[in-house]
C-alpha cells in the first residue's frame, strides 16, 4: 500500500557519501564495468547490468557488512511516520550521493525468501523469462536472503516485482530485539524502516524462456530497520518503509520511475500463468 509520495527532489552529500551507485573496474574484454552499490568505498552489491537485456540482479558482495542507521531519528522511526518526514529524508539523504530521489512511504508485508528455496524470484519467475545462466547452468544467485513484498502488472507485457534487500543477513540480527519489534507490530503497523531504492527495467533481447515479458524490479536496499523487517516477516505483520527511490541510479527513465506511485496504489496481483 502506498501511504504517501513526495515530489522528486535533490538530496545527498555534495562530496563524499557513505553509499553511492556507480561503475566498477572495467575488464578489458567488457564494454562496461559492473554496475555496483558501494558502501564506505567497498562494493556492497552488484546490480542489473547496464544493457537492460540481462536478468535483474542484486548480488551481495563482500562490502555489505554494516547497516546505516541514524541515531538522531531512531525514536521517530520506532514511533512511526505518518507521512513524508523532511528531517528524516535530509538525514538519510546525507548518506547518499547528490542526486534526484522520489520519496515514497509504503506499508508492506514482507516475506523472507532464501535463494533456491520456495518463492525465490531468481529460481522461478526469472528463469521462466531468461532461462538459467548460460555459463553456470544455474539460476542467478543473490547471495543473500531477501524479502518479497508486492507484485502487480504494469500492463499486458510488463510486471512489477518489489524486493527489500538487507545490507546484512537476518542471521546477524539480535533475536531479542526482533522479538520486541514483533510484539510492537502486534499493536501498531507504523514502525518504519528506511531504504534507498532503484527501479531496474529488464527484458531479454530475444525470447529465451517460456514466459517473455518485461520485468520491473523495484528494489529497496535497507538502510535502517533490519530488525523491524525480520520481525514483520516472522510475525506476518505489516510494517512501513520510507523509500528514497533514486531517479538517476535506476535502470529506467525518469518518466518510468514517476509511474511507481500509481503502480504501488494498484492491488497486488501475481503474474498470470501462460
Amino acid at each position: 500500500m502506498l501511504l504517501a509520495a513526495g515530489p522528486a527532489r535533490s538530496l545527498g552529500a555534495a562530496s563524499q557519501s557513505r553509499l553511492r551507485f556507480g561503475e566498477g573496474p572495467k575488464d578489458e574484454r567488457a564494454w562496461a564495468g559492473r554496475r555496483l552499490l558501494w558502501l564506505d568505498e567497498q562494493p556492497a552489491f552488484e546490480l542489473s547490468h547496464w544493457c537492460g537485456t540481462c536478468p535483474c540482479l542484486f548480488e551481495r558482495l563482500e562490502g555489505a557488512t554494516s547497516t546505516c542507521s541514524v541515531e538522531d531519528v531512531e525514536r521517530r522511526l520506532v514511533d512511526g511516520l505518518s507521512g513524508i518526514d523532511e528531517q528524516v529524508l535530509a538525514l538519510f539523504g546525507s548518506l547518499l550521493p547528490r542526486a534526484r530521489y522520489l520519496p515514497l512511504l509504503l506499508r508492506i508485508e514482507p516475506r523472507l525468501v532464501r535463494p533456491a528455496q520456495t518463492g525465490d524470484y531468481f529460481a522461478a519467475e526469472q528463469v521462466a523469462t531468461w532461462g538459467v545462466n548460460s555459463f553456470w547452468g544455474l539460476p542467478e544467485h543473490p547471495r543473500t536472503p531477501y524479502y518479497r513484498t508486492y507484485e502487480s502488472p504494469v500492463d499486458a507485457e510488463a510486471h512489477l516485482y518489489e524486493f527489500v534487500v538487507p545490507m546484512v543477513p537476518p542471521s546477524w540480527n539480535d533475536e531479542e530485539r526482533v522479538a520486541r519489534y514483533a510484539a510492537e507490530l502486534a499493536r501498531s503497523a507504523n514502525l518504519t524502516a528506511v531504504a534507498v531504492s532503484t527501479l531496474d527495467i529488464c527484458a531479454p533481447a530475444v525470447e529465451q524462456g517460456t514466459d517473455y515479458y518485461t520485468h520491473w524490479a523495484l528494489t529497496h536496499f535497507l538502510l535502517d530497520g533490519h530488525h523491524k523487517m525480520q520481525a514483520a516477516a516472522t510475525a506476518e505483520r505489516p510494517v512501513q518503509l520510507l523509500s528514497l527511490l533514486s531517479i538517476d541510479a535506476s535502470l529506467a527513465s525518469p518518466e518510468e520511475v514517476g509511474r511507481v506511485p500509481a503502480l504501488r496504489r494498484a492491488a497486488r496481483a501475481p503474474r498470470p500463468a501462460y
